[in-house]
């Protein structure tokens, strides 16, 4: 066997042993990085929502590459109600406001010659009255965005963002393992309907013979009351529901292994399940019967309730 043969055995089966899985909207992803003493955080949360809608507060620094930054949010995250934060930690040292000596030392002797020429009491503290005066105590200078720090700050956003696609699959997992659980249950269940549908045909038609045989005097054409008893039944019939059900269970199935993105579409299947579900509801007309469907109606709203988290 050659080498390439060899290869593309082994890569078919690791790739048939890779389980796609859904992916849930809720996730929590962080990235720190530092560069010229700041230290940049990128923070973004997801929680369920019908299409994106995406809130960012980012640093004034940053804002010229907001469109950018949803860009990329958008292209990775697809949908989801996305909250993205970015901001800076600076260090308190470098971040101190500076004193302007040369502009306090301006204001003090000017100061004095005006008190002076006017005659008036000097301040009986010079250092408080001169740190409130204009420009004493503030940063001029102006931040510029460079290059090299975008790319930086870039690629903690998209390790931010990886970072929550890790945990949006780690609840996809476990959202796919409830769904195949509740997806079992109600195919169990199912056939738990099938010895009381054999078993009320008979019913009906000794019910019905008895209410006759009750009534004096009474004659029937025994072929009418078959051909009455046939219509009944069918009426009551569920066999079609039970395979239109069975196969929206194993299309349920199918759509969860074809991976992410599928959430709006498992939706859609399991609102055809609960029309399955509900005829069979009606169409029981036996006790037990009955309590059945009500608990396939249990593990089918379960189902709904966590379908809106899938991606």
């Amino acid at each position: 066997m050659g080498f390439l043969s060899l290869f593309l055995i082994i890569f078919a089966a690791t790739f048939l042993a890779i389980k796609i899985m859904i992916q849930s909207m809720t996730g929590y992803g962080k990235a720190v990085t530092t560069y010229n003493g700041k230290k940049i955080c990128v923070e973004i949360k997801s929680l369920n929502s019908k299409a994106l809608d995406l809130s960012a507060r980012i640093a004034p620094l940053y804002r010229e590459k907001e469109m950018e930054i949803r860009q990329l949010i958008a292209q990775s995250l697809e949908r989801g109600k996305i909250d993205f934060c970015l901001y800076i930690e600076k260090d308190a040292c470098n971040d101190a406001t500076p004193l302007n000596a040369a502009l306090a030392e301006k204001y003090y002797h000017e100061m004095q010659a005006f008190v002076s020429r006017m005659g008036l009491a000097e301040p009986q503290d010079w250092l408080s009255f001169l740190v409130r005066m204009p420009d004493v105590m503030a940063k001029n200078d102006v931040e510029e965005l460079g290059e090299d720090e975008w790319n930086e700050v870039r690629n903690t956003v998209m390790t931010a963002i990886n970072n929550l696609q890790d945990f949006r699959k780690q609840e996809g997992a476990a959202l796919q393992r409830k769904f195949e659980e509740k997806i079992d249950n109600i195919e169990k269940l199912m056939a738990e309907i099938e010895p009381y549908e054999k078993l009320r045909v008979e019913k009906i038609r000794s019910r019905i013979v008895e209410g006759l045989n009750s009534i004096p005097n009474v004659e029937y054409d025994k072929n009418r009351l078959e051909q009455e008893l046939i219509y009944y039944i069918e009426k009551l019939d569920i066999s079609e529901e039970k395979q239109r059900l069975a196969n929206h269970l194993n299309y349920f199935r199918q759509t969860m292994n074809e991976g992410h993105g599928q959430g709006k579409k498992l939706g859609f299947i399991a609102q055809e399940m609960g029309r399955e579900i509900n005829t069979t509801g009606s169409k029981s007309n036996q006790a037990e019967m009955q309590n059945i469907v009500v608990k396939m109606k249990d593990e089918l709203e379960q189902i709904k309730e966590q379908v809106l988290n899938a991606l």
